[in-house]
């Protein structure tokens, strides 16, 4: 299992795909790990050098106990890339991932070739807080079970829940092996995030893409963003809810590649 050491912890990585090819790097919901990314993997690296990773805080990379902020997972994210020698890269995630991703974008824009983000927000309202309370709660009793079932039901479309009902019963087990101190960290450092006013900074080409169902993280925030990043694309994908990579795999993976080969050629930028 590979792993960088990087501003003194150690990160979990997947890279794949073609070494002559576009890198495009995908960041972590804050439930997901880099298996999360499977159905686009599978797809993107016959055409894309796809790097995955776990920020610190999930699953294979340290887990510290100290504080976290977007900020220092864009740090961590500079030096595995430093680490890799990788120059410039297609910077994508999806929510807590597409957070980062911003964060990187306006902190690390010559390492920015395009930016790419998946149901993500700028800036954080009553609803969402309150939304999302219970999965910090839930952390907090560590209690796994709370924590699915207060959490499954925000992240995917009804078409996805009523085909998948049987994987969603079967997924206690896989909730307990979340780290739920980290968790609650991550947690503490989503709720800090407040970008909006600097969205206008960030210059690399930029496609936002949201699900038409998406209950947590929809419409109304991936319209704060497009309008805020100049020059922005923006794209609703039909009849699906906040987790994207699993509920509509496909067209997700068409609006990966599409936007990635149209941006493919490096960008050259100034620094002053």
């Amino acid at each position: 299992m590979p792993k960088a050491k990087v501003n003194g912890i150690n990160i979990y990585y997947e890279l794949s795909g073609p070494e002559d090819s576009p890198v495009l790097v995908l960041s972590n919901g804050i439930m997901m790990s880099t298996a999360s990314w499977a159905l686009q993997n599978q797809v993107l690296n016959k055409h894309l050098r796809v790097l995955l990773y776990d920020c610190r805080g999930m699953w294979q990379s340290d887990h510290p106990e100290q504080p976290y902020s977007m900020e220092q997972h864009a740090d961590d994210l500079a030096a595995l890339l430093d680490f890799l020698r990788i120059d410039q890269a297609h910077i994508g995630g999806i929510s807590y991932g597409a957070e980062i991703s911003m964060v990187f974008a306006l902190n690390y824009p010559q390492k920015t070739q395009s930016l790419i983000v998946i149901d993500g927000v700028s800036e954080i309202h009553p609803l969402l807080k309150a939304q999302t309370m219970p999965w910090l709660i839930a952390a907090q009793k560590n209690d796994p079970e709370l924590l699915l079932k207060t959490s499954y039901h925000m992240n995917f479309g009804e078409d996805w829940i009523i085909a998948n009902q049987a994987f969603i019963d079967s997924s206690v087990e896989r909730y307990a092996a979340i780290d739920m101190g980290a968790f609650e960290r991550l947690m503490e450092s989503f709720y800090t995030l407040d970008i909006t006013a600097r969205l206008k900074e960030i210059s690399a080409p930029t496609l936002v893409i949201a699900g038409e169902q998406d209950l947590i993280k929809g419409r109304e925030y991936a319209e704060i963003i497009a309008k805020g990043i100049p020059g922005s694309e923006l794209v609703l994908v039909p009849r699906s809810g906040h987790a994207l990579c699993l509920d509509k795999p496909a067209e997700l993976n068409t609006l990966l590649l599409g936007f990635v080969m149209k941006y493919r050629n490096p960008i050259i930028k100034e620094v002053s």
